[in-house]
């Protein structure tokens, strides 16, 4: 992918980018909802996100992440590598994935694939306090990689990755023809 020449630095999104993380969401999301339920406690809608969100001010941050981050490891392990992962093996610069998903399932995904070698930084959505579209993930993993922003360029699928990126004063590509997923 030429146009990711003349960065000093690439991150890349996981789910979507590099693995496509075989988890029903739907079912994730319904055993949020349980979550909540067993708690006797309103979720704030039926959005895995919003409920992700909302958990903390509930008093269930760590059922609602456990139950999430369950089904991300347990669908690392079958995920399929997708094609843009060669390119990721391909480049000599620092190479970052930073992820909605939780660490340890990028950690499993990138090893299943033999990629582990070729990530020098990796932020899941419990590595630092907040999550996409925040700029924070992505600023630590840039940060992490040695680099300033603006010399950096983030590699995702979805608008919440193009958000994080303006958000965050990172160039952005998309993956592909323009955003899907979350």
């Amino acid at each position: 992918m030429t146009a990711l020449n003349g960065y000093d630095a690439i991150v890349y999104d996981l789910d979507g980018t590099l693995v496509d993380l075989d988890v029903d969401w739907d079912a994730v999301a319904s055993d949020v909802r349980a979550v909540y339920d067993d708690a006797a406690t309103e979720p704030p809608g039926d959005d895995l996100w919003a409920m992700l969100e909302g958990a903390a001010e509930a008093g269930l941050l760590e059922a609602v992440e456990e139950t999430i981050a369950s089904h991300e490891r347990t669908g690392a392990r079958t995920a399929p590598r997708l094609p843009f992962a060669a390119d990721l093996e391909a480049r000599s610069v620092p190479i970052g994935v930073c992820s909605l998903n939780c660490e340890a399932a990028c950690r499993h995904a990138l090893e299943n694939h033999g990629l582990t070698p070729a990530v020098d930084v990796v932020v899941g959505r419990d590595t630092v306090a907040t999550q996409k579209p925040d700029p924070e993930p992505l600023l630590t993993a840039v940060g992490e990689l040695g680099v300033e922003p603006e010399q950096a360029v983030f590699v995702g699928d979805s608008e919440r990755d193009e958000r994080t990126a303006q958000r965050a004063g990172v160039d952005f590509q998309y993956v592909g023809d323009g955003p899907s997923g979350v």
